[in-house]
């Protein structure tokens, strides 16, 4: 069973890295194999779905769109870009950290779609090039999300896997006691090298194009349709009412006469010659990131319902902090005044007060995000059933036994960064947490500094543009290579792991 177990998430990794599916569907095969084996029951395999943290990972969607659909983060980032000179440290300077503190509390996504095209016409604008901030973007928003127990899906997911384990969970701000030095660190490593390190490309951009018509550019999101299929056999013409003039991907520009082989891919940026019914019917869409000559689609929030959005966030966070305090807990018992009561409060107060279109509330939620972390439960669980997971645990106790458990705790720290690096950050924390839970168990050791190491691993991806979304995001909208996000994000990966080591074990004792 073991052996079956070991074989079955080894052709899931295989799949994860050649991208054959969304994450989402590979693991929803294991989890559905590992159910038909007999490996787990239904009931487990169906857990995940209902778990805490995948359901608040749902409903912080729909708070970040209405937080989105304010305007707020347009206006701040306005303002905090540099109306004079072309210093790219000072513009860093001033952007970084405050990037950095709202990914703290919002999705990362939404974060980089806004930002990013403002960066690069703002840079643009400057004669400068975007390729040395949109990177720094990306990296921002992963470290502000390592501070807060919402700033990241993965946090989240460890925390669900930490309480059916049986143990009390992360409070809102206990991984920032960690985080917030990594954070604060790669921040300040960023604006001394990054200059340097990040690459000074240019993109062609010309604005040639019919009297009614737009030159605009796009990055496809997950949910475009046709991802996968050959370019040829996907008439984008008929189905959009666009014309596609090129593709941008990993610093390459494919044109026309040249995709007759080429597939649809997530992160790729299509320049597209376009109507104006082209960006009132796809605007909104979930399909497309919009990156130039996008108009506003959306209605206007009022005043009111601006600062509604911004009060209702502030009052989430406010009462899940106060609500986890050991006088308020004992006070409230047995109700758990948490952050899944809170964000299921503000997601409700603001469909009625009209912050989001609640009648399209499906389309601002990333369901494949979903499916992989209520499937990472099921695959955790059957690493458990099966044996494996202790298996795997006394093969390495063995390795490091005169060493302690801090070379164990880097070694998961390097496990799961590469599963990251290479495939989908809740999946490398769905692997990892079975292998760190038997560990401590055989160790004798408290399980929280491995927990809270994962987390952290699972966030730091930084080498590839693989791992996450919006490394995805910038690589489209800024045309990096592959080689670009190694030479700045390797030496990041390592002060983190050297932070991670040096701070986790006195935060968290074994």
């Amino acid at each position: 069973m073991t052996l079956f177990v070991l074989l079955t998430l080894g052709v899931l990794i295989v799949a994860l890295m050649k991208d054959r599916m969304r994450p989402g569907m590979i693991l929803l095969t294991g989890a559905v194999v590992f159910m038909a084996a007999g490996i787990i029951t239904p009931r487990e395999m169906l857990e995940g779905f209902s778990n805490k943290g995948m359901i608040t990972v749902a409903l912080l969607f729909l708070v970040s769109e209405g937080v989105r659909r304010s305007g707020m983060l347009e206006k701040l980032l306005a303002g905090l870009l540099p109306k004079q000179g072309r210093s790219v440290r000072r513009a860093q300077v001033r952007m970084l950290p405050a990037v950095a503190f709202i990914s703290a509390f919002l999705n990362n996504t939404p974060v980089v779609v806004i930002f990013a095209p403002m960066i690069k016409r703002w840079a643009e604008s400057r004669g400068m090039s975007a390729t040395k901030f949109l990177i720094p973007l990306s990296y921002a928003t992963i470290l502000g999300g390592m501070c807060t127990l919402i700033g990241t899906s993965t946090n989240l997911v460890v925390h669900g896997m930490v309480i059916d384990a049986g143990f009390e969970g992360f409070g809102m701000f206990e991984l920032g006691r960690a985080g917030l030095v990594i954070a604060i660190c790669g921040l300040v490593y960023i604006i001394a090298f990054g200059e340097r390190l990040l690459p000074d490309r240019r993109l062609s951009n010309e604005d040639i194009a019919p009297a009614d018509e737009h030159r605009i550019e796009v990055v496809l999101a997950p949910r475009f349709p046709a991802i996968g299929r050959r370019v040829p056999d996907f008439d984008f013409k008929q189905k959009y009412g666009a014309t596609l003039l090129e593709i941008r991907r990993a610093g390459q520009t494919i044109l026309m006469h040249d995709m007759r082989s080429e597939r649809f891919r997530e992160g790729d940026t299509l320049v597209l010659l376009a109507d104006e019914a082209f960006m009132t019917n796809w605007g909104d869409s979930s399909f497309f990131f919009f990156v130039s000559g996008a108009k506003d689609a959306e209605s206007p929030l009022s005043p009111a319902k601006r600062y509604a959005a911004i009060a209702l966030m502030a009052l989430m966070i406010a009462g899940a902090a106060v609500g986890e305090l050991p006088a308020v807990r004992a006070m409230t018992a047995p109700r758990a005044f948490d952050m899944f009561f809170f964000v299921s409060v503000t997601t409700i107060i603001m469909a009625w007060l009209g912050l989001f279109p609640a009648r399209k509330y499906t389309k601002f939620i990333s369901w494949d995000i979903l499916v992989t972390i209520a499937s990472a439960f099921a695959i955790s669980r059957a690493m458990q059933n099966s044996g494996m997971a202790d298996a795997v645990a006394q093969f390495a106790i063995g390795l490091a036994h005169q060493h302690g458990p801090l070379l164990l705790l880097g070694v998961i720290f390097i496990i799961t960064n590469l599963f990251t690096e290479l495939m989908t950050n809740n999946a490398a924390a769905a692997l990892a947490f079975p292998i760190s839970l038997s560990i401590a168990q055989h160790l004798g050791v408290s399980p929280m500094p491995f927990f809270v190491t994962i987390c952290i691993a699972a966030s730091c991806s930084f080498s590839t543009p693989i791992g996450y979304q919006t490394n995805l995001i910038v690589q489209g909208v800024a045309g990096y290579r592959f080689a670009d996000f190694v030479r700045i994000g390797l030496p990041l990966n390592l002060i983190a792991l050297v932070l991670t080591l040096l701070l986790v074990p006195h935060i968290w004792p074994f």
